[in-house]
């Protein structure tokens, strides 16, 4: 019975040296709600210290009503019956407020809950919406797999990472977050979701898929990678992002991709890998890109790659189009090393093809192995499908390979 892990803050009332009994401390840290009557028991307490875990015993309508504070988590997995949670008192879970394989769940209410280290929403069948309307600090955020229809109930301006995949019915997000200081996940949730990051303005890493408009009107700085894959929008800008400082910026298979914009960028701490955006006829427009501390990978159906500020890439320099880009490798060869008879200004090998029939099926990291200008009439060699090298590559495969890695672990 709970009970008697009630009895030590009971007894406690009126000694000097012991905690209030309005604070509650169980043996093992983790108090167990088997029933509505266990959770009854905690209404005297204003702080929960340690876990506590609801078992798949509750069922129908859940109320914590009585603590304001739990140190710990505050857990409820496994539940194929419980129908709703609320609590009109709880303001911080200073742990994970998880809630997992909850399918029959339909409501969440937590009308003060404003601080919580970690959100994890994974498979709650019916909820529609979140009742947390002063939930204004979170840590960490994964929602996955569920029936939420929104999540604007998270009114946060800064957190460590959001994974947000597999949620059909959400099909517009626009937070208030300002700072994201680890991952940005957005994939495979609802048809054509729309979605806007008015005020964010510095990023860790993202990885963006499937959706259908984004925009980042403030972002100024990321320090790893940005990563786009199979999105539906037509246009993409980054209009005051300056730099990355250590990662790759990866366009790959946005299929309606006509126009990509960079006007302020100056410096990839990483690799540029801009590959299958089969829409776009021109490599993108950067016009103040200055220096690449990585490789740059572009494959597709240009008509031209210009690069007019370009003065540094310590990798490879690897691009092929469906199209003729002559006249553009040409000029591009300059910056070629000096054993391919440019300047230098690129380190690793230098690769520029036209009329690469295939050139959309290489979406891989790997740069070619020093061809210089071919393909095209008045080239240096005849045309041919240059995937294989790796010559000079010092960035990204690896980085690339990653990102897409973790996005298909996602999807399992």
């Amino acid at each position: 019975m709970l009970v008697k892990y009630l009895a030590p803050a009971i007894m406690a009332i009126g000694a000097a040296s012991a905690q209030s009994a309005s604070t509650c401390t169980v043996s093992g840290g983790t108090t167990t709600i088997n029933s509505q009557a266990d959770a009854t028991g905690l209404a005297k307490c204003k702080t929960v210290k340690g876990s506590v875990v609801v078992t798949k015993d509750v069922g129908g309508d859940f109320q914590l009503s009585g603590p304001e504070t739990i140190t710990g988590d505050l857990r409820i997995e496994n539940n194929p019956n419980i129908n709703s949670v609320g609590s009109d008192t709880l303001q911080m879970i200073g742990g994970e407020f998880r809630l997992v394989q909850t399918t029959q769940l339909n409501s969440i209410n937590m009308l003060k809950l404003s601080s919580v280290s970690k959100l994890t929403f994974q498979s709650i069948g019916n909820a529609a919406d979140m009742g947390m309307t002063q939930l204004n600090k979170v840590d960490e955020i994964t929602i996955s797999d569920s029936h939420l229809r929104n999540i604007d109930a998270i009114n946060v301006t800064s957190i460590k990472s959001m994974n947000l995949d597999n949620n059909q019915f959400i099909t517009k997000y626009e937070p208030a977050i300002k700072q994201i200081t680890g991952d940005l996940i957005i994939q495979a949730n609802g048809l054509d979701m729309e979605v806007s990051f008015p005020n964010l303005i510095w990023a860790m890493n993202m990885a963006v898929a499937d959706v259908s408009k984004i925009s980042f009107p403030s972002l100024q700085v990321v320090n790893g990678s940005a990563r786009f894959d199979n999105n539906k929008f037509d246009s993409f800008s980054f209009p005051n992002l300056t730099q990355t400082k250590t990662g790759d910026i990866s366009f790959v298979g946005n299929e309606n991709m006509k126009n990509l914009t960079f006007p302020k960028l100056t410096q990839i701490g990483g690799g540029l890998l801009i590959a299958n955006n089969t829409a776009l006829t021109d490599s993108g427009d950067f016009p103040v890109l200055d220096t690449v501390v990585g490789a740059i990978k572009l494959r597709g159906n240009f008509t031209e790659a210009k690069f007019p500020k370009l003065q540094s890439v310590r990798g490879a320099f690897d691009l092929a189009s469906t199209n003729d880009v002559t006249n553009d490798c040409k000029t591009l060869a300059k910056m070629a090393p000096t054993t391919q008879g440019g300047n230098g200004e690129i380190e690793g090998t230098f690769d520029c093809q036209s009329n690469n029939k295939e050139a959309n099926q290489d979406t891989s990291g790997k740069t070619g192995s020093g061809d210089g200008v071919t393909g095209g009439s008045g080239s240096d060699k005849n045309s041919g499908n240059k995937n294989s090298g790796a010559a000079g590559l010092s960035v990204n495969a690896g980085l690339f390979l990653a990102a897409a890695g973790v996005l298909a672990q996602l999807l399992l």
